[in-house]
């Protein structure tokens, strides 16, 4: 008898979401970086063992939308949790509840969601005593399934997830293929790679303004006869100003940033990448819906 369970994984910017979701699926398939709004559209992971299959809904942590893409962003939050069998809100045990958390536990009760709460980051509580008020106080804001305190950067608790979220299993066909870690499209993954690379690399006030978007991909032959992938890669940001710093002196940002992608990207393929970079200002992209959903960035549903 097979199972499924649809998870939504959701909390404030850079409480820890996508590198739960990669831990969970056991594979990179959303990109990780300490900026805030990392994620941007929902992504699914899943995760077949036996009978079940579970698909963990990555999405870009809540927030108040400032653009018509962040607006774009919330829209995908919000249709997340649309029919899941179960939600997990992951907090940062460094940081109090704010509106964010309530907003999301207001949503959670309009649709009477069971919730599974996961605070992470209790490797940086010192004072245990301090983790118990934590838990205290989060289950007087909701009746949680399961409150789990957690660290997935040191690995503590987490083997404790996957149990908590099986109860919600329900018997069901597998809707993917059991090998598939995520149902994104390839270029789509490919693009978030290099973006990972610019959030790693550039000033505060650059990534939010900058999108990627593969142009092309063809694999190829060398002329000893050896594989190659052929990728053309286009860096769309919002300023001519943010387009020097993006290239930085003589090329040497550009090349870093093609440098540490290069590297994910001979991982993924097996085979020695050629990538090529360009950079385009394309003015206020960000609130030009038509652009936005060109690139793959509108919510569904």
């Amino acid at each position: 008898m097979t199972k499924s369970a649809f998870i939504a994984i959701t909390g404030r910017p850079n409480a820890g979401k996508s590198s739960l979701t990669n831990l969970l699926v056991g594979e990179k398939i959303a990109i990780v970086s300490e900026k805030p709004q990392t994620t941007r559209t929902r992504i699914n992971g899943i995760l077949t063992k036996g009978e079940v299959q579970y698909v963990f809904i990555d999405t870009p942590g809540m927030h108040k939308p400032k653009t018509r893409l962040s607006e774009e962003m919330v829209k995908s939050v919000r249709n997340s949790i649309e029919d899941v069998d179960v939600a997990i809100l992951v907090t940062d045990a460094t940081k109090q509840f704010s509106k964010i958390e309530e907003t999301l536990i207001d949503s959670f009760k309009l649709r009477k969601l069971k919730v599974i709460l996961l605070i992470n980051k209790v490797d940086l509580i010192g004072d245990k005593s301090l983790l118990l008020k934590i838990i205290d106080n989060a289950s007087k804001q909701y009746d949680f399934e399961e409150i789990i305190p957690i660290s997935v950067k040191k690995g503590i608790n987490t083997e404790l997830i996957l149990p908590a979220v099986n109860k919600f299993a329900k018997e069901s066909p597998h809707f993917f293929p059991d090998d598939l870690p995520t149902d994104q499209p390839e270029k789509i993954w490919l693009a978030e790679i290099v973006r990972e690379k610019i959030l790693r690399t550039m000033q505060e006030e650059i990534p939010h303004g900058v999108a990627v978007e593969i142009e092309s991909l063809d694999e190829t032959k060398t002329n000893k006869g050896e594989n190659i992938a052929d990728i053309s890669v286009v860096i769309i940001c919002e300023k001519a100003s943010h387009k020097g710093m993006l290239i930085g002196k003589q090329g040497a940002t550009l090349k870093k940033i093609g440098s540490m992608a290069r590297e994910d990207l001979e991982d993924y393929f097996g085979t020695k990448v050629n990538m090529k970079l360009w950079v385009k200002v394309k003015e206020d992209w960000r609130n030009r819906e038509g652009y936005i959903l060109e690139l793959g960035l509108g919510a569904e549903g």
